[in-house]
Formats: C-alpha cells, sequence, structure tokens
C-alpha cells in the first residue's frame, strides 16, 4: 500500500528512536534543572523557627528563649518582624553545648560508643512506587536533625535519591564517583572516603548514584565465572560491607536506598545491613508484588548465608507507606498485614501527603519546605506522621545499641 510504513520499517531503527527520546528528555530535565539551580547555585536549607528547633532538641521553647537572652549558646537569628530562628548549623551547636552542661548524657548528641556498632539500614522493595526513595531521604534526614552522623547511600541507578539532594545523576556524578568505584573489581577501584559528598543538612553525607551502578550487576557474574572460588578478593556480597568498614569510625548511621529488584546491587545491601526496613503500599497488588520478593529475598538470603554472607541483623520491619486511612480496602489490608506480620510491621504507617508530593516537584523534602506553603492543617498532619515513623525507627536504631 502507497504511503502506509510497514510495522518492521517503522521499528527498524527502534535503538535510534529511543536514544533520541532521552537526549530530548535530558536536555528539557537540564533546562528545567538550571532554572531551579543555576550552576553556581548550591542546595540550601531554611532556617528553622525557635519551635521547630525546641522540638528537634527536645527542650521547651521558653528555655531557648531564656538562653538566647542570657547570651548562652548561638546567637538566633532574626527576622525584619522580629521572628527567631536557627540555622541546622546552630541547632547542631545548641546540642553541643546543652550535652556539655548535661555531662556528656548524650541526650543531645547522640553519638554512638566505640563499643556500638554502627547501624547500616537497607531501604527495600520489589515494586516502584512504594515510598522508598521518600522513605530513605526523610529517615536520614530525621536522624542528622537529631544529632546523629548519617551517610546515605544510593544504590539505585535511577538515582532518585541523588537528585533529591541536589545531585543530578547525569550532570553532577561523574564517572567513577558512585559507590560502584568502592566496589568494582579492577584497579579503578577508590576509597570509599574519595567518592562521599556533603549535603545541605550537617552531619548528613551522601554516596550519589546513577546509571554507572549498573556496571556491578553487569561484572559480577563475569567474575563469578572467571574466579571458580579462587580468588583472594571479597566475595560481591561481602564487598560493600568492606566498603563501609573503612568509614565507619565517621558515621553512626547508614541508610542504603535498595534499586526496586533483587539484583547484585540489592544482595549486596542486605549482606551490609544491620536493619531491614521494607516499604508496602497497602493495595492488593503492591502486596502481591511484596509476596513475590518475600519468596526470593528468603531463598538467596538462605544461599548467601551458606556462602558466609553476614546476615546479623538487629531488626527487620514493615512500612506502611501511602496510606490514606479514609480509604476501606487499604484499611482492611493494613489490618491484615499486622494480623500476619504483627510486630514486624511498624505501629506508625506513613501517611499520603500532599504536602510531601508537592515538595518533590521542586526536589525537596518536607523538611526543607516552609509551613506557611502549605495549609497548616495539611502541613501538620504530614510532619506528625513523618515524626512518627522515624522517631520508631530512632528508637530500634538506640535499641541495637542497648539504650532505653
Amino acid at each position: 500500500m502507497d504511503g502506509v510504513v510497514g510495522k518492521d520499517e517503522l521499528y527498524r531503527d527502534i535503538d535510534a528512536i529511543i536514544s533520541a527520546h532521552a537526549q530530548n528528555l535530558s536536555d528539557k530535565l537540564q533546562a528545567h534543572r538550571l532554572e531551579l539551580f543555576p550552576p553556581a547555585a548550591e542546595k540550601t536549607l531554611r532556617p528553622f523557627q525557635v519551635s521547630e528547633a525546641a522540638k528537634l532538641l527536645g527542650v521547651k521553647s521558653g528555655y531557648l528563649r531564656n538562653l538566647s537572652l542570657e547570651g548562652k549558646g548561638p546567637s538566633p537569628q532574626l527576622s525584619a518582624g522580629g521572628r527567631r530562628s536557627y540555622t541546622a548549623a546552630q541547632i547542631q551547636e545548641l546540642r553541643h553545648y546543652l550535652d556539655a552542661n548535661g555531662r556528656a548524657s548524650r541526650r543531645y548528641v547522640p553519638k554512638r560508643a566505640e563499643a556500638e556498632h554502627l547501624q547500616v539500614v537497607a531501604v527495600v522493595n520489589f515494586k516502584g512506587g512504594s515510598g522508598k526513595t521518600t522513605t530513605a531521604a526523610h529517615l536520614t534526614q530525621h536522624l542528622a536533625l537529631s544529632g546523629h552522623r548519617v551517610l546515605a547511600v544510593d544504590l539505585d541507578p535511577q538515582a532518585s535519591l541523588s537528585a533529591l539532594f541536589g545531585f543530578h545523576p547525569e550532570y553532577d556524578v561523574g564517572l567513577n564517583e558512585t559507590i560502584y568505584a568502592a566496589l568494582r573489581y579492577d584497579d579503578e577501584r577508590r576509597p570509599l572516603a574519595e567518592i562521599i559528598k556533603p549535603t545541605n543538612f550537617p552531619g548528613l553525607h551522601i554516596v550519589p548514584g546513577n546509571i554507572e551502578l549498573m556496571e556491578f550487576e553487569y561484572d559480577t557474574p563475569r567474575m563469578l565465572a572467571a574466579q571458580d572460588g579462587a580468588s583472594g578478593e571479597p566475595a560481591f556480597f561481602a564487598r560493600l560491607h568492606a566498603a563501609l568498614a573503612e568509614v565507619a569510625d565517621q558515621y553512626d548511621v547508614v541508610v542504603i536506598d535498595c534499586p526496586p529488584q533483587l539484583g547484585y546491587l540489592t544482595m549486596s545491601a542486605l549482606c551490609a545491613a544491620t536493619g531491614v526496613l521494607i516499604t508496602v503500599h497497602p493495595q492488593m497488588l503492591d502486596v502481591m508484588s511484596m509476596c513475590q520478593f518475600l519468596l526470593m529475598m528468603g531463598d538467596i538470603l538462605g544461599h548467601l548465608k551458606r556462602a558466609g554472607g553476614s546476615m546479623g541483623y538487629d531488626w527487620l520491619r514493615y512500612l506502611i507507606t501511602r496510606y490514606e486511612p479514609s480509604d476501606g480496602p487499604q484499611t482492611q489490608m493494613v489490618t491484615f498485614l499486622r494480623s500476619l506480620f504483627d510486630q514486624y510491621v511498624l505501629l506508625h504507617p506513613m501517611l499520603k501527603s500532599v504536602a510531601i508530593s508537592d515538595a518533590g516537584i521542586t526536589k525537596q523534602t518536607l523538611y526543607e519546605v516552609e509551613r506557611r506553603q502549605f495549609t497548616a492543617a495539611t502541613y501538620d498532619r504530614a510532619m506528625e506522621s513523618l515524626d512518627a515513623v522515624n522517631g520508631e525507627i530512632e528508637r530500634l536504631i538506640h535499641g541495637a545499641w542497648g539504650r532505653t
């Protein structure tokens, strides 16, 4: 037929079509990024009102006001309207001031003692859209604001966590600048300390990711076939653990955002972890997907354990995410999961929130945006849910250290 392009002819150059689509999309995203964050700009962090600072520190607002009036601790910033606020760095200073006056009780500076082992939290799920990256980002920021020394590791080649922290995977993360650099099998391997980057949160660092992480998935089976068990190198599942051990003295908690697949990267994270957080959206298709994930995970962990992998977990929990209490089927599913897994399900679910999703549009988290950008009820409801979830995980971490 004249003028009609056959199906085979239309898609003969499908690789070129997809590459062109990818380049066009990349160019548009870069233009949008430059509009939001000019090349010379760095992601900053808003100041925290006195009431917010007091809540983070666990003291009364009036106590902080009295400290500033007495000239003790850092001086708060004063807005044109007379409102006092503290930067995140000043809140850290306040922690050290309060801890010193409390005879180093670690109530305000929860730095782990030498006998308390590094906590490595792997955030995992087989299915995308479960809130895994959002959970990891808010957890790391909460822990940093609470005074912990935190390292975030983006293990997902899609690098959504990196983008959320202001590191565009295509333009800000170069060759050999992901965790792959510390895991690779050749002479290009680098110490982990060389690829860690600071973030806009004091006490929070990140190892960013990009598509380069897929190289580990390609390299590992080739190395397994070539070595045939005769190499003195650490096994693939022990390499991440070994890399984190290099910087363990510098951190209290490591949070790993795993890819939505059970590949070599995720297996490495599960062998390095001391705690596992499985996110689940309470809908039937998501729970069915999680069932398949758990079947595979249990089988693979068994094999890794027999091969010498470390499975010494302090805790494992399921986190209900994007939960809408008014949704009847969701509520039924939550009840079902709690009856099935009992204490393994966190008491507090992460509620679905317009505030969190809207903040994500501008590559921000709820801890970064200001309350005035939303209706007070919307913001407060989301923040209350976040604080409850992250506080519960923080208590699990402290419990693993033997703290009450």
